[in-house]
């Protein structure tokens, strides 16, 4: 179990970073994109988690790669810990995942699709970890005090809520940037933007798999800091069209860094 003595892994106050692939790979891909994000982290205020799923529960199509399971993906999560150092994040689907993976990681993360769903939210509150609650695509803002209660009525103290974008049509999301503010004050709770997810187009790639649109990743970024995000979520990937879930949202490991100083600079410029 990670130390009672961590500092707050949701600062309000310096802005701090959750990224990483979408979904585990081998120990190469993950350790490289780790490596390369503990090498960024002196730059980030209030850090950087390392994010990366063991289990893509929501997959479009039955037969899409959904990652290597609990057993194996915590294995993988650990060796990340010992080769970068970095504290971890990765998503809870079932109220039996929580206590295991809360020996391993920091923060047990609940996907958007399942921010209403008690038995997980009390279960991840009860571990005593950070958790982070995705705000589901058809959730207004202060729909998520619900959610955020629960966790914290279960035994949490470190908790924040994530935008990532609401339904816009059939296949295509929106983010309103007056999202950060409102959350924060209904939820008492930092406000996490989800900038590769938010530009995400559901059902819109091929074979009916979710599509993206990359190119507004920059600007929504740097609305959302000025907005008032206190963090940042990004998926990452050196090659974004080999990757087995999420490729056509996610940022390049080779543009991450400018990227994130960028938002830096915004977020400090806001709030001087």
């Amino acid at each position: 179990m990670p130390a009672t003595d961590v500092p707050a892994r949701f600062p309000g106050d310096r802005l701090f970073l959750i990224a990483g692939p979408c979904v585990l790979e081998d120990d190469t891909l993950n350790l490289r994109v780790a490596e390369h994000l503990a090498r960024l982290a002196d730059r980030v205020p209030g850090g950087i988690i390392f994010k990366a799923s063991f289990d893509k529960a929501n997959r479009s199509n039955a037969g899409a790669h959904r990652g290597p399971g609990i057993d194996e993906g915590l294995a993988k999560l650990a060796r990340v810990r010992e080769s970068s150092g970095l504290p971890l994040l990765t998503d809870v689907h079932l109220p039996e995942h929580c206590a295991p993976v809360a020996e391993v990681v920091d923060v047990l993360q609940i996907p958007a699709f399942l921010c209403r769903q008690t038995d997980l939210l009390e279960a991840a509150g009860a571990t005593g970890n950070a958790v982070n609650v995705k705000k589901g695509q058809w959730m207004h803002p202060e729909g998520m005090r619900g959610a955020v209660d629960k966790v914290r009525a279960s035994g949490a103290t470190d908790v924040a809520v994530t935008e990532r974008g609401s339904f816009f049509g059939y296949g295509d999301l929106a983010v309103d940037m007056r999202s950060f503010a409102r959350m924060r004050a209904a939820c008492e709770a930092p406000t996490i933007f989800d900038a590769t997810h938010s530009v995400q187009r559901p059902g819109q790639g091929a074979g009916g798999a979710s599509g993206g649109a990359r190119e507004f990743i920059p600007p929504l970024t740097f609305a959302a800091v000025a907005a008032g995000a206190d963090g940042l979520f990004m998926e990452t990937h050196p090659d974004p069209s080999c990757a087995p879930s999420d490729g056509p949202n996610m940022i390049p490991l080779s543009e991450l860094d400018d990227l994130i100083a960028r938002a830096v600079d915004i977020w400090d410029r806001a709030r001087r």
